[in-house]
Order: structure tokens, then C-alpha cells, then sequence
């Protein structure tokens, strides 16, 4: 598995532990409900500003979905 798919594999996870839908997250966001789907189902990844409101919204540290803690 790269570091692709395992970034992908730790938002899905962190997606269903928030326990917000894919509309509540995206608002959060500022993005797409697909937009959030694609995140964990293809190669397209968010760009840095997208990701770092995920994370916010996600209430998680960056650190904590690129595996670095």
C-alpha cells in the first residue's frame, strides 16, 4: 500500500468515526459531497487549504492523517 492509500485508508476511518455525513463535512469544508468522496475513493487528493479545513472540521490533527503521530 503507498502513502497514497494509506492517507485515503485513515480519512475513510476518521470519516465514519465523526459520525457527520459526507453533506455535513463537505459544508464544513467548503467543498462538494463528491468532492469528499473522491478524497477517499480516487488518486484526487484535496489541496493543501481543503485539507486543512478537513482537519479542522474533522477535529484531528494533520499529523494524525498523514501518519506522522
Amino acid at each position: 500500500m503507498d502513502d497514497v492509500d494509506l492517507l485515503k485508508e485513515r480519512l475513510r476511518e476518521e470519516l465514519k468515526r465523526c459520525g457527520l455525513t459526507t453533506v455535513e463535512i463537505a459544508k464544513r469544508v467548503g467543498v462538494s459531497p463528491e468532492m469528499i468522496t473522491q478524497y477517499t475513493t480516487t488518486k484526487k487528493l484535496p489541496r493543501l487549504d481543503t485539507f486543512t479545513r478537513l482537519c479542522r472540521a474533522l477535529d484531528l490533527s494533520a499529523d494524525e492523517i498523514l501518519g506522522l503521530k
